[in-house]
């Protein structure tokens, strides 16, 4: 498609074609029946289980083997009666009038090796690569398929060249189904803490155990879902709900990670904003949900950290299982080629998620690099969209040789970019343990019913080293206290004397009684407890005990969790404090309760909300929340404490444990509720950081990463999850574009109940003299795109012989396991391949590309802006000052109205004052402009900087 086509972006409706990948026909159906048949206990271990939900009462039967569903006509017919009157009509709209068109195609795929920064890695991959055979280059891209290794994941080795299988596996906050392993507290705990420094450290310690169980590829971190919906399922896995919080905390993350040799994924690549309808058949449906997503939206929220993760040097990129704009984001060529591989100069490979590459030839030319498990279109099976048919494609000229080489370089040239050709850290041998069993010996291929030889599996090997101390840090520093009217911190012995005398003379006038002299605690709530331990439910698919993480594949196997009530019980001093235990969310009504909670002089309450990956459903909770409500009757638990604690005198604290925002409207402004805590997801050393916070050891220095509204309207249209279908291709339109969390709060108006960034302490610290010094120019557009400063490699193109790709005689095969091998009597048919529209219009680079993360002057300061902070309290603490943007007025262009675009943390005594640089980068300063296609820079009128402690108290401003 020529340039000026294109210059409305991502929402041109240019060709009104059906919902395949870029607009030419898959080169493989979807198999309706195939997820029919399966009983629920067939379904794998796995993170992407195409189980059909049973969201509606019409396509119930769905997944039994009783085929109550007779075939996939019923099922789309029961479907399109569902969902309108008439499903003609249903039919007729989402495949002729789909509310938004195609995404524009975008080929070639650019080649890597073009970053001076991977040149000598890629020099190294252009050896290798050019000695290996086709069934080597096929091997190498495409995955074993599910439990086809020990890791979650494992592509093919390349064993005469000498290069080895990659061993993939999760997760996000630690090393997924492994023993021995630290569970580092979520995401979305460690965006609370603002501190680059622990995301950095988290990110190492992850890898140092990664590596030491013998993990090539980490499949994190993740920033995508960004939190358009604070119902979102899996919010919890990426850092909050602002594009330049995720971007710092990703890049940071993945620095740690790949600073131990480690590649690290950022994922989900792009607009995997729900759980519902996010992949075909999960929900019933043939086909997954669209994200229906405007140019500069796109460039300015939701790829804006995956540009900070390419210039941080992220080895790998994941592609999500939805739509973007009707083309599957695993096959959508200006998504993978246009944006991804030249404008943000990607020199990584990028991989499916597992089981979201949803054609073969297709996706190879879109810029899919490797596709993970390697099944294809079912779980399991050994059919898969490549292997032996993608060395079939490169025989018969359907995927050009050129383009399997740059897949295989890019992938081979990411292992020497970490260091990986290093056998002494990296020994060419399966990890030490087993993903599919915890038992010492097993097979190496459990997922084929072929005969194996039983081997060690399980060596466990412990890795977790003191990365307990970096755990707790981060659940310490990552608490946000919301609120505190002079309660926190408390001591260990209770109150001090005179406070506790106070307090006596309450009791007693209040309920006639002699208080007797030791302080009286009560500890509430489910949340505060063990439960059945923390591995109770498989993935952690269920709410019970303490809340430390969210469910799905970016939970792990905890090694232990460390409860609240444990916590407690040891540093309250038990010669002076008497603690009582109610660890239930059932109403406080039995006599003997009530006689004891009439005399409790403090309540602390515990109350959760849990979500998790879409692929299973605890209670009302289908991957994302129903609501934004405390679960388990948290809400009436919390009321009920508050009226009843010590005949409702006493003083009470709330201790919420979340996936993300909650509403606190029924009781937060009760009189004596004196103290909110939100713990979001701590990991194993929850009630250890808990204790240090509410004792007064580490001063709270947590700031919230998205808002806290007062209901769920508050968060817009937007903010919605879509939970019913609409039309058989589900559509969410993002018509909110730039507007989610503060930013629809700021727009609109809407009074939140605490705004992002928000954030106490236990001491106070006050901000002044701004000083605005300009570095560089204004411009309106970045300098010209840098000619490559390396060249990629080159092979030759001639189409191999059929003899290389031959499965070698003798060679005996695991059923089920895919490998690129074709026999004799396979026939390659050669022809006019029919390549998508637009394939032999070479794009245009683009002026915002030329290097990783883009055209490097998008990364140079143009402006440095400076605070002096000062700790003006009584004790030590940390404080988190934040730069929010406003950009100048532009005619035809709207702008929110302010976002973030610096933060620091910085440890103070009392009295101590630093100064606090934020150095602002040209991409900072710009919009993204759908007409110039790049980034462009406002030069009539001042920026305005303001700096405070969160989005809504900005003490200090200046003007550039």
């Amino acid at each position: 498609m020529a340039r000026d086509e294109t210059k409305k972006g991502l929402l041109q409706d240019t060709e009104g074609r059906p919902p395949d990948s870029d607009g030419h026909e898959s080169d493989s159906d979807l198999e309706a029946t195939d997820y029919l048949d399966r009983e629920p206990a067939d379904q794998p271990r796995s993170f992407s289980a195409p189980t059909p939900r049973k969201q509606w009462w019409i396509i119930r039967c769905l997944g039994r083997r009783s085929r109550c569903c007779i075939g996939t006509l019923a099922v789309v017919i029961a479907v399109f009666i569902f969902l309108s009157a008439g499903g003609a009509f249903v039919f007729k709209k989402y495949q002729e009038e789909p509310p938004y068109g195609q995404s524009p195609p975008w080929y070639p795929t650019p080649k890597g090796g073009i970053a001076q920064s991977w040149a000598a890695s890629y020099e190294k991959a252009a050896k290798l690569v050019g000695k290996m055979t086709l069934a080597e280059k096929v091997n190498v891209t495409t995955g074993t398929g599910w439990q086809m290794g020990l890791a979650v994941g494992t592509n093919g080795p390349a064993v005469h060249v000498g290069f080895p299988q990659l061993q993939l596996q999760d997760g996000p906050l630690g090393i997924r189904f492994a023993d021995n392993i630290t569970a580092f507290p979520a995401g979305i705990t460690v965006g609370a803490t603002w501190n680059r420094q622990l995301m950095f450290a988290r990110g190492k310690a992850h890898a140092i155990e990664a590596r030491g169980k013998g993990i090539n590829v980490l499949l994190g971190p993740c920033v995508g879902p960004l939190g358009r919906m604070p119902a979102g399922g899996r919010n919890w896995e990426g850092f909050g709900a602002d594009p330049y919080l995720q971007g710092v905390a990703g890049a940071e993350t993945i620095r740690g990670i790949q600073s131990e040799g480690v590649m690290a994924t950022i994922k989900h690549f792009i607009a995997n904003e729900q759980e519902h309808f996010r992949q075909p058949w999960e929900w019933g449906l043939p086909h997954a949900i669209s994200a229906n997503i405007d140019d500069r939206t796109l460039h300015e929220l939701y790829a804006w950290p995956f540009a900070d993760a390419v210039k941080a040097g992220v080895a790998s990129v994941m592609c999500s299982y939805n739509m973007v704009n009707n083309s599957y984001a695993c096959g959508n060529s200006k998504l993978l080629n246009g944006i991804l591989k030249d404008e943000l100069g990607f020199q990584g490979f990028v991989m499916s998620d597992w089981l979201a590459q949803r054609s073969g030839v297709s996706t190879a030319l879109a810029g899919l690099d490797m596709t993970m498990p390697g099944d294809g279109l079912r779980w399991a099976n050994g059919e898969s969209l490549w292997g032996p048919q993608l060395t079939k494609a490169v025989l018969n000229g359907s995927v050009p040789v050129d383009r399997l080489n740059d897949m295989v370089t890019r992938i081979v040239a990411a292992w020497y970019q970490l260091g990986q050709d290093d056998e002494t850290k990296f020994p060419r041998q399966p990890p030490n343990f087993s993903s599919w069993t915890d038992d010492r010996l097993g097979v190496l291929a459990p997922g084929s019913p072929s005969p194996q030889d039983e081997v060690v599996v399980n060596e466990f090997v412990d890795v977790q080293a003191n990365h307990s101390i970096i755990a707790r840090e981060v659940a310490a520093q990552g608490t946000v206290l919301l609120k505190n009217e002079g309660l926190l911190p408390i001591s260990r012995q209770g109150l001090d004397e005179s406070k506790l005398e106070a307090r006596r003379r309450v009791v007693e006038q209040s309920t006639g009684k002699r208080h007797d002299g030791k302080f009286k605690v009560g500890v509430f709530g489910e949340d505060a407890g063990p439960g059945h331990g923390p591995n109770y439910c498989k993935d952690r698919a269920c709410n019970q005990g303490t809340l430390g993480s969210g469910w799905g594949s970016g939970a792990v196997e905890f090694p232990y969790l460390v409860s609240p009530i444990e916590a407690l019980r040891k540093q309250f001093d038990s010669s002076k404090v008497e603690l009582h235990e109610f660890l239930t969310n059932k109403p406080l009504i039995a006599s003997n309760d009530k006689a004891t909670v009439d005399d409790l002089d403090l309540c602390i309450v515990f109350a959760n909300a849990d979500s998790g990956e879409g692929f299973v459903k605890w209670d009302d909770v289908s991957g994302d929340r129903p609501n934004l409500a405390l679960q388990s009757g948290g809400d009436d638990l919390i009321v009920d404490v508050a009226s009843k604690c010590g005949g409702g005198n006493a003083d009470v604290i709330v201790v919420i444990h979340a996936v993300g925002p909650v509403l606190m409207e029924r009781w937060v402004e009760l009189p004596n509720i004196k103290a909110v805590l939100l713990a979001n997801l701590p990991g194993q050393e929850s009630g250890n950081a808990l204790a240090d916070v509410l004792f007064g050891d580490s001063n709270p220095s947590g700031h919230l990463p998205y808002t806290i509204g007062k209901s769920l309207a508050d968060y817009g249209p937007g903010g919605q999850v879509l939970y019913t279908p609409n039309g058989v291709v589900p559509q969410q339109t993002f018509s909110e574009g730039l507007y989610i969390d503060y930013r629809y709060f700021d727009k609109h108006s809407i009074e939140p109940r605490f705004e992002f960034g928000f954030g106490l302490s236990y001491t106070t610290f006050t901000l002044s003299n701004l000083r605005v010094t300009p570095r560089k120019n204004k411009s309106a557009l970045p300098a010209p795109r840098p000619s490559p400063a390396a060249e990629p490699p080159s092979y030759p193109t001639t189409i191999p012989s059929k003899d290389e790709a031959l499965l070698p005689a003798g060679f005996r095969k695991l059923d089920k396991y895919i490998y690129p091998y074709l026999s004799p009597e396979d026939e390659i048919e050669t022809g006019a391949y029919p390549y998508p529209d637009g394939y032999d219009t070479v794009q245009p680079p683009s002026g915002a590309g030329g290097d990783e993360g883009g055209n490097p002057d998008l990364w140079a300061i143009y402006v440095d802006v400076a605070v002096d902070v000062k700790n003006d309290g009584p004790v030590a603490g940390a404080v988190v000052p934040q730069l929010y943007l406003e950009y100048p007025a532009k005619e035809g262009v709207d702008f929110p109205v302010r976002v973030l675009r610096g933060f620091d943390k910085v440890y103070l005594n009392p009295g101590e004052i630093k100064t606090v640089h934020f150095g602002l980068t040209r991409r900072d300063l710009s919009y993204w402009d759908v007409m110039e296609q790049n980034w462009v820079m406002v030069t009539e009128g001042q920026y305005t900087f303001r700096v405070g402690q969160s989005s809504r108290d900005l003490v200090l401003d200046g003007k550039w």
